[in-house]
């Protein structure tokens, strides 16, 4: 089912829109709505938006719960500041990964009455000043012609939301195809995934094996590639872990047809890597 994403400066009025949008779909449809927001997944606005790196824990919760939010049957509203557009960038590969649609509204309120609405709050509920500036002078407004953040509605103050419109966009459109950056690859055989780990192992052994005789300089021959290991320097064995573990990533998302290519596709992305 369709993903809704509002986005916005803080308290310029996004969850008002959120509420009008619920009530309509629910009450013209048999569809269930959720919505996620900063406060359902138990942000503390003040302190995580105060931290970078709180803050993108933050959006990583959001996205989280919006995902296992998107069923076949449930609409669901991610309610928050969206204001990265790098980040609906990565909501837009998440509703191309899950083959739905999804369209975004901007409440376009301007800075000093979203002030105002903000100061209105009651004092536990409000942004502080500084936290408040800093989010205006962060936010990257959505733009139409980008597909992550189309169709596009936006709302200024005192306008009527138009529920209908938001559903045909959201219920009466394909979703968008996937890609290669978005579409899991079937394996090529039912113990690829066996195979891609025992030999990346086998590959790994043998150059630790090695390096007690070899010198930075030597080539290193390993059984079943065709191509040798250039041994650059000493290669240490968390260096290593980290280079398989990138390669069977990347080998998930590509599988090969005939796996007893591994062991060379894995030495020369070795000596791509190892530097």
């Amino acid at each position: 089912m369709p993903l809704v994403v509002l986005c916005g400066i803080p308290c310029s009025g996004k969850s008002k829109r959120v509420e009008e949008l619920k009530k309509h779909v629910e009450s013209t449809t048999d569809r269930p709505v959720y919505v996620v927001s900063d406060e359902s997944v138990g942000i503390d606005k003040n302190a995580v938006y105060a931290d970078s790196r709180q803050e993108k824990d933050a959006r990583a919760k959001l996205k989280s719960a919006t995902e296992k939010k998107l069923t076949k049957e449930t609409v669901v509203i991610l309610d928050s500041l969206n204001y990265i557009k790098g980040y609906r960038y990565e909501l837009f590969c998440l509703i191309k990964l899950l083959q739905t649609p999804h369209c975004v509204i901007h409440c376009d309120t301007n800075p000093p009455l979203a002030s105002q609405w903000n100061q209105e709050r009651e004092s536990s509920e409000q942004y502080t000043q500084e936290i408040f500036d800093g989010l205006v002078m962060r936010f990257e407004p959505p733009d139409s012609r980008h597909r992550w953040d189309s169709p596009l509605f936006t709302i200024q103050t005192g306008d009527e939301l138009p529920c209908q419109d938001i559903c045909d966009a959201i219920f009466h459109r394909k979703a968008p195809p996937p890609n290669a950056s978005t579409q899991t690859q079937p394996l090529s055989s039912t113990n690829f995934l066996h195979e891609l780990d025992k030999i990346t192992q086998e590959v790994v052994n043998t150059l630790l094996d090695a390096q007690k005789t070899a010198v930075p300089g030597d080539y290193i021959h390993i059984q079943g590639a065709g191509d040798k290991l250039y041994l650059s320097h000493v290669v240490t064995a968390p260096e290593l872990r980290r280079h398989r573990r990138q390669f069977i990533t990347y080998t998930k998302m590509h599988p090969v047809d005939d796996t007893s290519k591994l062991a060379n596709i894995f030495v020369q992305y070795l000596n791509n890597s190892i530097k």
